[in-house]
């Protein structure tokens, strides 16, 4: 089940909302965990018990850490836990990925394949992975002590709004609010919560999908058919889906949490604007780009460093495993080790650069660059995406016009909204719709806008029936 299918639209989620909020406050945990099992359930029934049984053997053995009295047991525990999770994520997500690359090598000295049953892949396992070890290691580290009631860790991990596709919460940032949300649980956050989810669904569906739409069937044509209008086309509306899809959905997990009282982390913020690729990853998947800091980066040592070419090391294996964390396939090991390269090479000289030739034009190479780097994102085969790299820049044009007037519009509305914050007028509405105190004049007019939103969202789910979601499947 996903935010933006009519089924959750029209039935889980007013059947979520009125059984909330008329339930006593001492049993709104429990109605968002059996909501949130529910939710899970619908699209991976086999699965939910992989999360409930390891749900079950983390939260006792990070109870065992907190209470052990010697740093070597304490050390001992943390390993087994974030070994446990790991292992299931490896288990899970990289097997086939490993046998494959095994079989392939094999096959070239003449042996005979490994057999192998392809595992499926449990859905946002990721996620949920990289929150399961943010519990264990903050515990550890005494940033907070764990929770007391299991059914409240549980909760942590498979609170529905963030389940699927994040963000990715730390556990410190999270853990006061599953005990006591009554300060956040106010008329005005559900309302603005509203708001939020809306404004996500809309990017997704009425932006994203059409996009989509296009992208899809231009990556479908043979590559020697593509000519360097259509090539850009079809990369820029992928480029422009992928930000509106992801966005759109993290803004409805950000405001559906805002309506039961949450407060998650931002994990976008308008990433298309940025004046370089260190920016990019400051503004793209905010919650990953953290995660990677303090759980990867840092213990690698950081800036903390003795020589400039270990730091150029730890900075390309961030982006390495950030890439393989996206997917089981060398092209998301590319896309990564393409966004380090540019990470090194901003620290090396890059950023002199950017000095140099002004915003407005540092600005436009960073998206090109970043552009560039979803071909390796979209396209499985290496060799198939620098043969699609090729087709943008050999200047052919060799096919009848596609850009109708719908693609037209879509497009203008994607450069519009993914834009729209470059400007300092444009940041300042945009901040005022998203964290000003709301006016009951205000929350008239955007709750009106919003309603508008949502029918014209459920009709185009309706009747446009492309409605996929590209981080389902992480």
């Amino acid at each position: 089940m996903v935010f933006s299918s009519i089924v959750f639209l029209l039935f889980f989620l007013p059947t979520f909302l009125i059984t909330y909020y008329i339930a006593d406050k001492k049993y709104k945990n429990f109605v968002l965990l059996f909501f949130s099992i529910f939710f899970y359930s619908w699209g991976a029934p086999k699965f939910i018990f992989v999360i409930l049984c390891t749900t079950f053997l983390d939260f006792h053995l990070v109870s065992l850490m907190y209470r052990a009295q010697k740093r070597i047991h304490r050390r001992l525990l943390l390993t087994l836990s974030v070994s446990i999770n790991l292992g299931l994520l490896v288990y899970f997500k990289y097997s086939n990925f490993f046998i494959e690359n095994v079989n392939s090598a094999l096959s070239i000295v003449g042996l005979s394949s490994i057999q192998w049953t392809k595992l499926i892949l449990p859905i946002g396992i990721s996620f949920y992975t990289f929150e399961t070890i943010t519990y264990v290691v903050d515990v550890y580290r005494r940033i907070h002590k764990p929770l007391d009631k299991f059914w409240d860790y549980q909760l942590y991990i498979i609170l529905f709004p963030k389940l699927i596709a994040g963000p990715i919460v730390r556990y410190h940032d999270l853990a006061d609010q599953i005990d006591d949300r009554t300060q956040n649980d106010t008329i005005d956050n559900r309302l603005t919560g509203f708001y939020r989810f809306i404004i996500g669904l809309s990017k997704k569906v009425l932006i994203a999908n059409h996009l989509g739409q296009q992208a899809d069937s231009i990556f479908a044509l043979p590559l020697s058919s593509i000519d360097t209008p259509t090539a850009w086309i079809g990369i820029v509306a992928y480029t422009f889906q992928i930000y509106f899809d992801f966005s759109g959905y993290s803004d409805m997990a950000i405001g559906l949490a805002k309506m039961v009282g949450f407060r998650f982390p931002e994990n976008f913020n308008n990433p298309y604007i940025s004046s370089s690729i260190s920016e990019f990853w400051r503004r793209w998947h905010i919650s990953l780009g953290s995660w990677m800091r303090n759980y990867l980066y840092i213990p690698l040592g950081g800036n903390r460093v003795k020589s400039k070419l270990r730091l150029y090391f730890n900075l390309w294996l961030v982006f390495l495993a950030s890439g393989l964390w996206h997917g089981a396939s060398w092209n998301f090991i590319i896309w990564g080790a393409y966004h380090g390269f540019f990470l090194v090479a901003e620290r090396l000289f890059l950023q002199k650069v950017y000095d140099k030739i002004g915003r407005f034009f540092s600005t436009l190479f960073t998206f090109l660059f970043v552009v560039i780097g979803w071909i390796f994102f979209r396209i499985e085969h290496f060799s198939d995406a620098i043969q699609y790299i090729k087709r943008l820049f050999i200047l052919q044009w060799n096919q009848n016009p596609i850009f109708d007037s719908e693609s037209i519009t879509f497009f203008s509305l994607a450069i519009f909204f993914a834009f729209f914050a470059y400007f300092k007028a444009g940041k300042t509405i945009q901040d005022a719709f998203y964290f000003d105190n709301y006016s009951l004049k205000r929350h008239l007019i955007v709750f009106g806008i919003s309603t508008l939103l949502l029918i014209l969202s459920i009709s185009s789910i309706t009747a446009f029936g492309f409605n996929p979601f590209i981080y389902f499947r992480f």
